[in-house]
């Protein structure tokens, strides 16, 4: 028998998995801005394992849509990334969706969906931004709310997209960068500390990397400040390559197992 105390960590896990993809956006003055994409393109897929300290229980598969979608009349990638458990964690079933309209000029959400399965548990919900009015509208089930938001206000993909158009020649080791983010009906300040470049063995190579390390509130769950780091490869692409997470006890990792379809070569050596 699976013990609850996996289970639990295994969804916390499983959250924290799409959670870490917009750690280390930083804003922007205004929704009308228009951001330079030289780093990823429609059609690119991205595949990870995860571990629960040394055991497989799951995996994670990140991509963009082949085709331009249209959203608010604006050209859009679809983006995707889908969750699921494996192995003996598949007990609990967890197999979690979430997508979003990104637009292709101010990599800004239009639209967001998010479908949680684990075991009896289920949601599904979309959310609607509309950026000039500043709002959110969020449909579940037959219930609508809508919710006040800052300017440019990010949802859990767009964000990791923007960051990946970053020009980290520009940071300072110890630079903090903050930025709002709205999912499950709240608004979030999201805190990342830029901790400086180096390298990481992975099963293609080894990597040159940029170091972030997202800032975390005084919690029971993660062990310090720097319960998490992450590593994105430092090259045009900016993808992350693997998640370093401690817990108060034991610990998780996240690292790329398979690629296609990106915009530029990696250097592995």
């Amino acid at each position: 028998m699976v013990s609850p105390d996996i289970y639990m960590r295994t969804r916390l896990l499983s959250l924290l998995i799409f959670s870490l993809f917009v750690l280390g956006i930083t804003s922007w003055e205004t929704p009308n801005r228009m951001v330079r994409n030289e780093h990823f393109k429609p059609g690119e897929q991205y595949a990870y394992k995860v571990k629960l300290s040394f055991v497989p229980i799951g995996e994670a598969n990140v991509r963009v849509e082949p085709q331009i979608m249209y959203v608010h009349q604006r050209p859009c990638y679809k983006v995707e990334i889908i969750g699921r458990t494996t192995g003996l964690s598949d007990f609990f079933k967890v197999r979690n969706t979430y997508q979003s309209w990104v637009d292709t000029t101010t990599l800004l959400s239009h639209r967001f969906f998010y479908q949680a399965r684990e075991r009896e548990y289920k949601r599904d919900q979309i959310l609607v931004f509309d950026h000039h009015r500043q709002r959110v509208r969020a449909v579940e089930k037959d219930q609508t709310q809508e919710f006040e938001v800052p300017k440019n206000v990010q949802d859990l993909i767009s964000g990791f997209y923007f960051l990946r158009t970053l020009d980290y020649d520009q940071w300072k080791p110890g630079q903090i960068i903050t930025t709002p983010v709205f999912f499950d009906d709240e608004l979030y300040q999201m805190k990342i500390r830029y901790a400086g470049r180096g390298s990481v063995k992975t099963k293609f190579g080894q990597l040159k990397v940029i170091k972030l390390h997202p800032i975390l509130p005084p919690n029971k769950l993660f062990d310090g400040e720097n319960g998490i780091r992450i590593w994105v490869s430092d090259d045009k692409n900016h993808v992350p390559v693997k998640v370093d997470v401690d817990f108060t006890v034991g610990g998780a990792s996240m690292e790329l197992k398979s690629y296609q379809g990106n915009r530029h070569p990696f250097h592995w050596y």
